[in-house]
C-alpha cells in the first residue's frame, strides 16, 4: 500500500478499477483513492475537484451515467465514441432554429405594427 500511495490519483484509480468488474460510483472511487494516498479529510476535500477534472480528461476512463465511472477498455468503441460532427451539427441546428425564430418574431411584429397603422 505504501508503494501505491506514491502513484498519481489517476493511476491509483486505474489500478483499483482494473480489479473491479463493473462501473464504480465516483465518490466511492475517490474515497478509496484518498485512503490509499493517505489524505486526511481536509486534503481529501481539497483534492476532490482536481481528481474529478482529471478523470474526465483522462482517456482511460469514461462516465457511464449516474456518476458511475468505468474503464474505457471495457466498452466497445461505438458505445463510447462521441462523434464531434454530431455535436457541431446539433449546435448549428440550434443556432439556425434560434435565428429562424427571431426572424419570425420580427415579421410578426412588422405585420402587427402595419395593422395598427390602418
Amino acid at each position: 500500500m505504501q508503494e501505491m500511495s506514491q502513484n498519481s490519483m489517476l493511476d491509483i484509480a486505474y489500478d483499483l478499477m482494473s480489479k473491479k468488474k463493473k462501473p464504480v460510483d465516483f465518490y466511492k472511487l475517490y474515497e478509496e483513492v484518498s485512503e490509499i494516498k493517505g489524505f486526511n479529510s481536509e486534503d481529501a476535500s481539497e483534492h476532490q475537484s482536481l481528481f474529478y477534472t482529471n478523470i474526465t480528461l483522462d482517456g482511460r476512463f469514461i462516465t457511464v451515467g449516474e456518476n458511475q465511472w468505468d474503464l474505457r477498455s471495457r466498452h466497445k468503441f461505438e458505445n463510447v465514441h462521441i462523434d464531434m460532427n454530431d455535436i457541431y451539427n446539433d449546435d448549428e441546428t440550434e443556432e439556425a432554429d434560434a435565428i429562424e425564430e427571431t426572424e419570425e418574431d420580427s415579421e410578426e411584429e412588422e405585420v402587427a405594427s402595419e395593422e395598427d397603422e390602418y
